[in-house]
């Protein structure tokens, strides 16, 4: 029994290995043909023209242009004049209000009356005054006369000769006297009617109806012929590039603009900020836009300093990624390289650059955040990379 289990046993051991040995041969034909079609395709992709191309662009170029350089500030809004209108008549009741805040009055304009009956009585008065000094004058006159017609004839004495002729002149005296205080009470009379000094549009009101007002109490404010000015806030490092009659393009809080210029500038600096005042007029404008415009306001402005050359691109050229600036120059061999910038001035659609760029460079002209260095990319007509000479840059 032994005898005949011996020999199965070894044949056994003997078929195996012959088989795993062609199993084996097999894994490494078919590894050998998986290297040889990767190394094909790998000569493949290494000819030229080969790799697609990651993007189509359009190329463009940086230009010199002329741009305009400009200061920009911060300053409030504030009316040029705010001129205070108050009582001239002490004690007198208002009795109406013609004007409220808001509305735009012209220079002589009836803004407030008052209780006149007092003032009118007073006036009465002092003409019966006149009336009665005026006939004592005529009296003292016409003795004076026939004083004057017997003097040296004996017939009155010197002294009452000299008392008629003085009778005569205070008898004018009084007349005076009683027509100046008419006159005083004549111009009581006009204040019973506040008027408009100027033009212009009413920014508060203090008085009410029925109220008792003395001398010099303020009823309105008025700002003068509607006429504002910008405040700008100025580093005494740059007053001195800024002179009488430079423009300015202030802009509202609600985007709206409005073109001055500066009128002068303060005498002296602010000792805690270091900064000094620039006071620029603003015309009238169109209602639509001079009613973004209202007195304490704050309001950004340039200062339009004149211009200078410089190297320009269309903004869509440049790329920010980590706080830094970006384009992409495309090479003899139409791949990409990232090139570092520094930008400066922007004029409409096109941006400044100061370092980083040549006007030889092809750069691409939109798309380059979907660029990295070694691209490949394909290269249509160029774009044009100009800038409208009436456009003007900030700083």
């Amino acid at each position: 029994m032994k005898l005949q289990t011996t020999p199965s046993f070894v044949s056994k051991l003997t078929v195996k290995p012959l088989t795993v040995g062609l199993i084996a041969a097999g894994v490494l034909t078919l590894a050998a043909l998986g290297l040889l079609v990767t190394r094909s395709h790998a000569a493949d992709a290494a000819k030229p023209g080969a790799t697609k191309p990651a993007l189509t662009v359009a190329l463009t170029q940086a230009k010199d242009n002329m741009l305009g350089i400009k200061l920009a500030a911060n300053g409030s809004l504030a009316a040029w004049q705010e001129a205070s209108i108050g009582a001239e008549a002490n004690g007198l009741r208002v009795a109406e209000l013609h004007a409220n805040v808001g509305d735009s009055v012209k220079r002589g304009q009836l803004l407030a009356s008052f209780a006149a009956e007092s003032v009118q009585a007073d006036v009465a008065l002092a003409r019966a005054a006149v009336a009665e000094a005026k006939a004592n004058a005529a009296e003292s006159a016409a003795n004076a006369d026939r004083a004057r017609a017997v003097q040296g004839s004996g017939a009155i004495s010197a002294q009452q000769v000299n008392q008629y002729l003085t009778q005569e002149q205070t008898g004018k005296a009084r007349v005076a006297s009683a027509q100046a205080q008419l006159d005083a009470q004549l111009l009581r009379l006009k204040n019973t009617q506040l008027l408009a000094p100027d033009s212009g549009v009413i920014s508060a009101r203090m008085a009410t109806v029925g109220s008792v007002v003395g001398a010099g109490t303020e009823m309105f404010k008025l700002i003068r012929q509607n006429r504002l000015e910008w405040r700008g806030e100025v580093t005494s490092a740059e007053l001195g590039r800024i002179t009488a009659g430079t423009a300015v393009l202030v802009t509202a809080p609600s985007g709206a603009q409005m073109k001055g210029k500066v009128r002068r500038l303060a005498p002296t600096v602010d000792v805690a900020t270091r900064n000094g005042l620039v006071y620029v007029d603003l015309p009238g404008a169109a209602p639509s836009i001079a009613a973004s415009f209202k007195p304490g306001m704050y309001a950004r402005g340039e200062f339009e300093l004149g211009s200078s050359g410089g190297l320009t691109v269309p903004q869509t050229a440049v790329v920010v990624r980590d706080g830094f600036s970006y384009v992409a120059r495309v090479g003899a061999d139409n791949r990409v390289s990232q090139l570092k910038v520094q930008t400066g001035r922007i004029v409409g659609d096109q941006i400044e650059i100061q370092r980083g760029v040549t006007p030889e460079d092809k750069l691409v002209a939109s798309g380059g955040s979907f660029l990295a260095d070694g691209d490949l990319v394909r290269v249509v007509d160029s774009a044009p990379a100009a800038v409208k000479p009436s456009q003007s840059a900030s700083k």
